[in-house]
């Protein structure tokens, strides 16, 4: 760890262009007809689809990112995952402006879990457009052993039963391939079944967890009738296979609870969007 450490507040900035065309495939992607124009504001969490990077192939790992070390520090466990995120959103993102994003690494913490080693790696991003501070999201990734046919099974917590709102989700092959292309995720979890289940551990393709966040705060802004300015979600239990899941949520207040559950009734995912009071 002590060499991982240096790792600690490196940074690293991107340019792109809020390009309409990958806003217009994921409008598709989800099944909506698309519409979005230079000029709209850009949907929260599809700043996604942007500031990507392509690695020639040979320097890929196993399991099809990027291999470690560069920006990322070179943690030796061999899975990676996006545990969760939090966000504030200060300023709109508008489609066909430039931006910028800078990532900075905020955090690297070492923890004992009941199946192994863990390490989780916090990183900032700052989303730009001109000088104004558009996005700031927290990125946790956490790194673990891989999956062992006599490991303890964690222990899984039931989704809520109070929802006021729900709506169900049905994963499919072709989905999570367009998800995968729109975010150049070469993560094979999300399109190699074959790997996911023999060396993950998955009992299928794995649905992306920034798109269970991507359409639990698509909930809630239609439902509230406009944007949050603070989201934040955490990962709980994947969600596997072709099996559709909910996604749900309740509002209090200004805060509305949001949460994905899977067809066991298993709690997959859990959110928090924060609205301001109208008029603020």
């Amino acid at each position: 760890m002590s060499d991982v450490k240096d790792w600690l507040g490196r940074s690293e900035e991107h340019a792109d262009t809020l390009r309409t065309e990958p806003a217009r495939f994921m409008q598709s992607t989800l099944g909506r007809i698309p519409h979005l124009s230079d000029g709209d504001a850009l949907p929260p969490l599809w700043h996604w689809l942007y500031f990507l990077e392509a690695k020639p192939a040979g320097e890929l790992g196993r399991d099809g990112h990027p291999a470690k070390g560069g920006f990322l520090p070179p943690i030796t466990l061999p899975r990676r995952m996006w545990a969760g995120g939090r966000f504030s959103f200060h300023a709109p993102l508008r489609l066909g402006a430039p931006v910028r994003k800078v990532s900075t690494i905020s955090n690297i913490v070492e923890k004992e879990g009941r199946t192994g080693p863990l390490c989780f790696v916090t990183v900032q991003h700052e989303v730009y457009t001109g000088e104004i501070l558009a996005v700031t999201e927290e990125q946790d990734i956490v790194y673990r052993e891989d999956s062992s046919p006599d490991a303890p099974t964690p222990p899984l917590k039931a989704a809520p039963g109070d929802a006021e709102i729900t709506e169900e989700v049905t994963p499919g092959p072709v989905t999570l391939f367009r998800y995968s292309a729109l975010t150049f995720n070469g993560h094979r979890i999300h399109y190699d079944v074959d790997y996911a289940r023999d060396v993950e551990g998955y009992d299928g393709l794995v649905f992306h967890g920034p798109l269970t966040a991507t359409l639990l705060i698509d909930l809630a802004t239609h439902t509230v009738g406009r944007q949050p300015t603070r989201f934040s979600f955490r990962g709980l239990a994947p969600i596997s296979g072709n099996s559709p899941f909910h996604i749900e949520g309740r509002r209090d207040g200004d805060t509305m609870r949001l949460w994905a559950r899977r067809h066991d009734g298993v709690l997959s995912m859990q959110a928090e969007a924060i609205f301001p009071h109208a008029g603020c």
